[in-house]
């Protein structure tokens, strides 16, 4: 979070400052890289996500939250 904050992270870099409002944690690097690739592939699974997170999403002023 730092490095991306900090300017490090190219794709980030514009959107600074960032906030963690959301974070799953995986035992196996595995099964966090077939999330990670089902919410950027899946447009289903990432709507899902964004329903679950409705609230925060608004509160922080974030494009398309409902």
């Amino acid at each position: 979070m730092a490095q991306h904050n900090n300017g490090e992270v190219i794709s980030t870099k514009p959107r600074r400052p960032l906030e963690l409002i959301y974070y799953e944690a995986y035992k196996a690097e595995k099964d966090a890289r077939l999330r990670e690739s089902k919410l950027k592939l899946k447009s289903r699974a990432y709507a899902q996500l964004r329903k679950r997170l409705t609230h925060s999403l608004e509160d922080k002023g974030v494009c398309g939250a409902k």
